[in-house]
């Protein structure tokens, strides 16, 4: 579609706070340093680079690596007692600062382990688990903050139940400082929120100049258009004090209300940060990536922009106010939620230094914008998108598109989109998707059901990506996964949505085959200097296995699976698991869903992969050097069989 403007509708209010004296800002300046080789963050650093100096575990002996210690989570004991309440996948990426390992449960059980070991020294059940399963995801839980004076140490959990408690990292108790006894109630002056079941909390705060920013999980599953809203909150590390809400539907007078027709700012809900932040502490900026208002895929009773949903928003640390927004979807009608934390980069772009950040979505675009002011470091376009036919609904006429770097999954379904092996198989993918509407990216959800592509799962997700600040490569795991978004009336008699979605949901198969052509799971790396793709390569052998496929001597096609980085100085690695989405039984597709793999960072050549001994690998990794010695440590399994396993290169005698 032919490009209309450059993108303006997000143009930046600047304060000389935030631009003066500071345009030399570095990530790289709030990493760890080489020496120390730790993680103190659920990113690595605060700008989410998901990256490591350490280097000791390089191309040539990566094929040696072991498991050198596995660590049994404290929740399978839980289970067995109290099998109700059965956590999901583990999800968490362990922290590691001052020679201790920390990690937190699907059950929110915290756990300060030996790094060389694995051995506990110290556990801690908040309890949290006890009101009750979290609305949509369950028992699980993604990270911990880590928080030093260089006296007193702390730990910070957004819990199930809606607190954020404060743990004495040394000995594994609330910490009595903070708050009301260790603990702050982060529903606080939420209207409509019901603990633990519409309003939780799943992913890691972050802490920047000794603030403590949360966001809020609010349940996916709306029954009526009013609704928890999901406001971002601040907090005095030390006392647990409230210093600021940032409200995520605006206000009335306050900016970006107007982009809300009618009341709908006063009742709509969710547009919450459910996943990770990141911060910059030279700037004082944190920058906070919103989701989906209520309901994620009908919009008649909200229209207009919405701000500042499916946004990045730059807040001052201190104070909570608003320094600049983009908005990377308007009037979000595809579940479009910003995943994951925007990673912060250091770029040279046509000889010009900028602080940037770089924004993976699910919709399979990197939005690079300077951090400073969230102008675009390349120009971005508000092209015309379809429109909806559904009753009541007024989408938007345009969306942004990055005109660089381009897209890293496919956007869209049209017939050169399908699957090709063979004649047949293509005859079979057009007369499955007969019934259904489809078209470009942005194609509307309908009532006879839209076939959407990326779907809800992305495209990218929460691992989000990692970037190497030496070779300045984005590297971005993504998967194609469409879904069927199909309006219905509500089955629920006491709900006033015209339409939710409903009746057909997964998107057809042919024989537990995709309908799109590969690669199915991959992994991008991107130039980000130039804006341009350096390689691409699939993520894991795929179907190429499969009865209709055999023959063909296929190569690799990728696994239809999340993947979540980690880059170190010398290797990207990329954990892998799940099962194929929509991937009938006996299908014939490989058992590679429980994978850790190690990539060339150069070329994308994989040159090592391990089964993780505890199955399903659902987590990003994590490494660091202790006394001497490199790991990477990764969180498996779920259930009644969750734990961390460690690898290692074998001992030198």
């Amino acid at each position: 579609m032919r490009p209309l403007r450059l993108v303006v509708f997000a143009a930046p209010i600047v304060g000389a706070a935030v631009i003066g004296g500071q345009a030399g800002s570095s990530a790289a300046a709030q990493a760890p340093s080489a020496a120390a080789v730790e993680w103190r963050y659920y990113g690595g650093d605060a700008g989410s680079r998901k990256y490591s100096p350490a280097a000791q575990i390089d191309g040539g002996n990566v094929a040696q690596l072991a498991v050198a210690w596995q660590w049994a989570s404290i929740d399978n004991a839980v289970v067995e007692a109290s099998p109700l309440s059965r956590p999901g996948a583990y999800q968490d990426t362990p922290l590691m600062a001052n020679g201790v390992l920390y990690t937190v449960t699907s059950l929110g059980q915290i756990a300060a382990l030996d790094p060389a070991t694995g051995v506990a020294r110290w556990t801690f059940d908040p309890a949290s688990w006890k009101a009750g399963r979290p609305g949509n995801l369950g028992f699980v839980h993604r990270g911990l903050a880590y928080w030093t004076d260089g006296r007193r140490e702390r730990l910070l959990l957004g819990t199930g139940d809606a607190y954020l408690i404060a743990v004495d990292a040394k000995t594994g108790a609330l910490d009595p400082d903070f708050g009301d006894g260790g603990k702050v109630d982060l529903m606080a002056g939420v209207a409509r929120a019901t603990r633990a079941t519409t309003f939780t909390n799943s992913s890691a705060p972050i802490v920047s100049r000794d603030v403590v920013v949360v966001g809020a999980s609010v349940h996916d599953g709306p029954t009526t258009k009013e609704w928890p809203r999901g406001d971002v909150a601040g907090y005095d590390v030390r006392s647990g004090k409230r210093l600021w809400t940032f409200r995520s539907i605006p206000e009335k007078g306050a900016l970006g209300y107007d982009t809300w027709t009618g009341d709908a700012a006063e009742y709509t809900g969710s547009t919450n940060v459910w996943t990770t932040m990141s911060a910059d502490d030279t700037l004082g900026l944190v920058y906070l990536p919103f989701g989906t208002p209520t309901n994620d895929f009908y919009g008649g009773h909200r229209p207009g922009a919405n701000l500042f949903a499916e946004s990045i928003v730059a807040v001052d640390v201190r104070t909570g106010a608003r320094r600049w927004h983009f908005q990377t979807v308007h009037h979000g009608i595809w579940d479009y939620d910003l995943p994951a934390a925007p990673t912060l980069v250091d770029l040279t772009v046509n000889g010009r230094a900028i602080p940037a950040l770089a924004q993976v979505t699910k919709q399979g675009f990197t939005f690079v914008l300077d951090r400073r002011t969230g102008a675009p470091v390349w120009p971005i376009e508000e092209r015309a998108v379809p429109q909806s036919t559904a009753p009541g609904e007024r989408s938007h006429a345009t969306q942004p598109f990055p005109s660089r770097p381009p897209a890293f999954d496919q956007q869209g379904l049209t017939d050169d989109d399908l699957i090709d092996f063979t004649p047949e198989l293509r005859r079979q993918a057009i007369d499955a998707l007969a019934p259904y509407d489809r078209g470009p990216l942005f194609t509307p959800p309908s009532e006879k059901g839209t076939v959407v592509l990326p779907g809800w799962v992305g495209g990218a997700n929460w691992g989000g990506a990692a970037f190497d600040p030496e070779s300045r490569r984005l590297f971005v795991p993504s998967m194609t996964a469409p879904i069927v978004v199909q309006l219905v009336r509500p089955a629920n008699e006491k709900s006033n949505f015209q339409l939710v979605r409903g009746g057909q949901m997964n998107a057809p198969m042919i024989e537990g085959l995709p309908l799109t052509k590969p690669p199915y799971g991959r992994v991008t790396a991107f130039d980000l200097d130039a804006g341009t793709r350096a390689w691409m390569v699939p993520m894991g052998e795929g179907p190429r296995r499969h009865p209709r496929l055999t023959a063909l001597n296929l190569p690799p096609l990728g696994m239809q699976t999340r993947g979540n980085p980690l880059a170190t100085k010398t290797l990207l690695f990329v954990s892998q698991s799940g099962g194929p989405l929509g991937a009938a039984a006996g299908s014939g597709l490989p058992p590679e869903t429980r994978k850790l793999r190690a990539f060339d960072k150069a070329t994308g050549r994989e040159l090592w992969a391990s089964e993780a001994p505890i199955p399903g690998v659902m987590a990003t990794p994590m490494t660091y050097v202790h006394a001497g010695r490199q790991y990477v440590v990764v969180a498996a399994g779920g259930g009644a069989n969750a734990g961390l396993v460690a690898y290692a290169l074998p001992r030198q005698p």
